[in-house]
């Protein structure tokens, strides 16, 4: 079994280290209890972000958390009752939000986003249906205001001149005749040019997923919380018997640390809840790219499926029920932006964004477990950094030299 390996989870993150391991001659299981990229990677804005250079701070300007507190924002959401039992990892999360580990963060960050459009593309290569879903049309952020537009572009040319991340300033006239159908005017845009929209970021996990089974992979359906120690190796439960391997990886995002902590690794994972819902738009009008609209706090990405509108972050207590009490608020606002008619679904869909509180994911072996390794924390960019991940974990468990330093993402920073 020198070379085999189980991988728990199937959005993203794991599809992606499957295929790169598989691709090294590994005989990999890939294991979920649903479909491929039916968790967080199934509700996302679509975008695979080289922009995204900044990891989310926890906010500690005390205007913000003002408004926040008050639980009336369209971009971020809480149930008090979970707060008590977000409270410690919350707290590390504001720790490292502080400016000089923050400064931290982004620089380790930013070295995976740097890698995310060659790795997508390099992964998605021979796959038709990976490359008819991914668009290079970037997306847009919106501004009403000249201090906030002035401050954005400031930042979009540190942003360029720091980490080579490309963008372009549109004025009002010229945001009107790239998004013609808008339905209110702005001061201006800030249009990040390199990004890829991907109109159906379901329909490209599955499409990762097809190439990973067409080369030979294992995808079966089994219980992640089965794991248990099989002689050196490892072996889970699956709807075809038990599958054994020398090597498993833990890619379950939010839920990583149900697998992980009964083997004696707990970090303070938390989770950001998110919505979306599909629209149709009235008569013939059409949205061209993603654009995010600056104080209203969501995103609108035209998709396979009609416009997607995405929240913000909520706070909850695992398992608790849904609550799409900010989809409701950004609606109406949204109406107004765009033309949008009726709901394409009757239900939003709702999924888990798994975080840990120095904006970093764990990528490599997790410690006291030999064979048993991480990909998991990704927080918001889990769908733009699957590839990237995958090489690098792949690259570990085989003893290659990793093209990117792995220290930063290792797991013993939360032993």
């Amino acid at each position: 079994m020198a070379q085999s390996a189980v991988v728990l989870g199937a959005g993203m993150v794991g599809v992606s280290v499957a295929l790169h391991l598989h691709r090294r001659g590994w005989d990999v299981a890939l294991v979920d209890r649903q479909g491929p990229g039916e968790g967080a990677s199934f509700g996302n804005g679509g975008l695979i972000q080289r922009e995204a250079i900044l990891p989310h701070p926890f906010p500690r300007d005390l205007r913000e958390l003002r408004r926040m507190a008050g639980n009336r924002a369209t971009d971020v959401s809480y149930h008090p009752l979970a707060l008590a039992g977000l409270a410690g990892p919350l707290l590390r999360y504001w720790w490292h939000s502080g400016p000089a580990r923050y400064r931290l963060a982004v620089e380790a960050h930013a070295r995976l986003i740097a890698t995310c459009l060659d790795e997508h593309l390099v992964q998605a290569r021979g796959s038709v249906e990976a490359a008819a879903l991914m668009r290079p049309i970037g997306w847009m952020r919106l501004y009403a205001l000249p201090a906030l537009l002035d401050a954005a572009i400031g930042q979009a040319e540190l942003a360029r001149r720091e980490h080579g991340v490309n963008y372009r300033v549109l004025d009002s006239a010229a945001l009107a005749a790239a998004e013609p159908h808008l339905l209110v005017q702005r001061l201006g845009a800030v249009h990040w040019t390199d990004p890829i929209s991907v109109s159906d970021p379901h329909g490209l996990t599955k499409a990762y997923a097809a190439m990973f089974r067409r080369e030979g992979g294992r995808l079966l359906l089994g219980d992640a919380t089965t794991l248990r120690r099989a002689g050196s190796g490892w072996q889970v439960r699956t709807a075809e018997g038990p599958v054994e391997a020398a090597h498993c990886v833990v890619a379950l995002g939010a839920t990583a640390s149900e697998v992980t902590r009964p083997l004696g690794y707990a970090p303070p994972l938390f989770g950001k809840r998110g919505y979306h819902m599909h629209y149709r738009a009235q008569g013939n009008a059409v949205l061209n790219r993603p654009v995010f609209d600056t104080g209203s706090g969501f995103l609108l990405a035209p998709m396979r499926a009609g416009i997607r509108l995405t929240t913000g972050a909520e706070f909850a207590r695992p398992g608790a029920a849904p609550t799409p009490v900010q989809l409701e608020r950004a609606e109406p606002v949204a109406r107004g932006l765009f033309p949008l008619a009726e709901r394409v679904e009757g239900v939003p869909w709702m999924g888990v964004r798994p975080c840990l509180p120095d904006m970093l994911p764990v990528i490599g072996p997790l410690p006291g477990q030999p064979g048993l390794w991480g990909a998991f924390g990704h927080a918001h960019q889990g769908f733009t950094l699957g590839p990237t991940t995958g090489r690098l974990l792949a690259e570990l468990m085989s003893g290659e030299a990793p093209f990117l330093d792995p220290t930063p993402y290792r797991a013993e920073r939360f032993a």
